[in-house]
This record gives structure tokens, C-alpha cells and sequence, in this order.
């Protein structure tokens, strides 16, 4: 199978773009039947998209980024059927904890991506008010998630990871929101009524690490839905710690199960973001598991298992 290795520059804040030639000479170093992998820089991800629908060939395709590369490369990564690999370079990396990547050099996951087998995953879809689909492989998130996303997405870039995530949660603190959503969940109905949030998990973690639904899998066929009734500013902050150490779980405001087919409904529009990376707002929103629907190059260490 042929290999091609996609470097996305703009991954963690720019960063990325240092390994270019590291890589290049990384690969040159390797054994002849290694060092044919083909390696691209697009510079922006319409032009990686336009790569992955050039290739004539099932290839394997390892991503060098976070998970919000590797979330807007799923459409064409789906419809070519290709296998992915991943260096994780990006500002979350929650994708990387769940594929049990997150602590290798990066070194370390090049080689591992290359050589390796590969294995599927779980994936989820959501459509939103039934005019445009997107694909996740983390989280999808409704309401305050999403918000904080945004602002994530926006804040300092000497901060990553967990780190960038709270000082995002701090300053949506401030414009803090509830919504009236109408939750379903394989055809029951979940909640309705005021709601902070509403998270449908495909890994354990979110946000750089948060544990929001510890014993989520990538591998069981499902997604979980986490649900956040009517949160104050205060309530709100006094939760942040629980949720650090997966002790969210239980409260009489958290709700959480899993689900093949969920539907989220809000009478105004509410933001929605996918991996991190922002969808916009919507007010109807239809969320599927697509079991076994990637194939991807990932350790195995029973951190997909129940």
C-alpha cells in the first residue's frame, strides 16, 4: 500500500511547520522500502482535501497535527477508504489519547504509523438542521462545550491542551448561557429544558485531556451522550474540578449514556463545534455512530476496551 505523509504547518499554533524538514531527513534515514513515502505540506486543508481526492490508490495516510487536522481531513479520508496513521502534533490531542499515541515522540509515532497494522474505529456523524453533514472522531459539542471551543481556538498560542482549554472555560464563564434543549436518545427522550451543554463522546477524554466520559471506546460501537442541565456561574465552576478527575459523573445535573442515534433540538440556534474545530450554530441537529467506519494505525492497549 502506498504511504503519503500530509504535514499540516498551521497545526499547534504553527509549530508543526518546524518538523517539515526533520521529517524529510527522518524519512531519507530510514531503509529503502520505508524512505517511499511520499510527503505534502498543504497549506491549508481545502488543498489537503483536494491530495487525498487525487489519490488513484487506497493509501495509507498518516497526518501530521491535532485533532482538529485530522477532523476536516475525515471527509476525504472516508470517502477514499484509506487507512490513517497519526503524529500527534496538535493543541488537544485527544484523538491521540484514545489511539494510545499521546506520550511518543514524535519520532516514535512516525515509525509506529508506518509499520504498524492497522485496526477500526468508531466514528460519529451529525447533521445539522438536516442541510449540512460533518464527521467527528472525538467529541461533538452543543451550548457552553462548543463556546469554550471557540474561545480555545482563539486563545494564546504558547498555551496548549488542557491548559489552553481552562483559561477558555474561565472567560466563557463570564458570558455564561443555558439553552432549552430537547434531548433524544435512540428514541427516548433524555432532557428537556434548561441545559448548559450537550456532548455526544466518542473517547474517554475532550478538551485536552478532561475525562468526560471515562469509560467511553472508540471500538463499541456507540457514542455517549454527556448532558449538562441548568448550571450558574458558581455551579459551573465548582464542577471544573470533578470534571478534571471524571467526578462530574453521578451528579444530579450530569446525565450520561450512550446511544446509536441521538437528536438535539433548540428553538434559537445554539453552537455546535466538532473536534474542536467550530460548525457554526444550528437549532436541529441529528447525531449517528458509524461503527468500524476508519481504519487507523493505533497502539493496542485495551484503552478502547471496557
Amino acid at each position: 500500500m502506498p504511504t503519503l505523509i500530509l504535514i499540516n504547518p498551521h497545526a499547534a499554533g504553527g509549530r508543526a511547520r518546524g518538523l517539515v524538514h526533520p521529517i524529510q531527513a527522518f524519512c531519507k534515514a530510514l531503509p529503502a522500502n520505508n524512505a517511499q513515502a511520499q510527503i505534502l505540506v498543504p497549506e491549508s486543508i481545502e488543498k489537503a482535501l483536494q491530495v487525498l481526492s487525487d489519490l488513484s490508490h487506497k493509501t495509507r495516510v498518516i497526518v501530521v497535527g491535532g485533532d482538529g487536522t485530522l477532523n476536516q481531513m475525515l471527509p476525504g479520508l472516508l470517502k477514499g477508504g484509506h487507512e490513517v496513521g497519526l503524529v500527534p502534533y496538535g493543541s488537544g490531542n485527544d484523538c491521540a489519547r484514545a489511539w494510545g499515541l499521546h506520550r511518543m515522540i514524535w519520532q516514535e509515532a512516525l515509525v509506529h504509523a508506518l509499520h504498524a497494522p492497522s485496526s477500526s474505529i468508531d466514528l460519529g456523524r451529525v447533521e445539522l438542521s438536516h442541510k449540512s453533514v460533518h464527521y467527528f472522531h472525538s467529541s461533538l459539542a452543543v451550548g457552553f462545550d462548543a463556546s469554550v471551543g471557540n474561545r480555545a481556538l482563539a486563545g494564546p498560542k504558547f498555551l496548549s491542551g488542557l491548559p489552553r482549554y481552562l483559561l477558555a472555560t474561565l472567560r466563557e464563564l463570564v458570558h455564561l448561557k443555558n439553552w432549552d434543549l430537547r434531548i433524544e436518545a435512540d428514541g427516548h427522550l433524555i432532557h428537556q429544558g434548561s441545559s448548559l451543554l450537550a456532548s455526544a463522546l466518542n473517547t474517554p477524554t475532550y478538551g485536552g485531556g478532561m475525562p468526560a466520559v471515562p469509560r467511553a471506546s472508540i471500538t463499541d460501537g456507540q457514542l455517549n451522550l454527556l448532558v449538562g442541565g441548568k448550571f450558574n456561574r458558581l455551579q459551573t465552576l465548582l464542577m471544573l474540578p470533578r470534571l478534571l478527575i471524571g467526578k462530574h459523573i453521578g451528579h444530579a445535573r450530569i446525565q450520561c449514556c450512550p446511544f446509536s442515534i441521538a437528536s438535539i433540538r433548540n428553538a434559537t440556534p445554539v453552537p455546535v463545534a466538532a473536534d474542536g474545530e467550530t460548525l457554526g450554530f444550528a437549532t436541529d441537529l441529528k447525531v449517528t455512530c458509524m461503527p468500524q467506519a476508519l481504519q487507523v494505525v493505533k497502539l493496542s492497549l485495551g484503552l478502547d476496551q471496557h
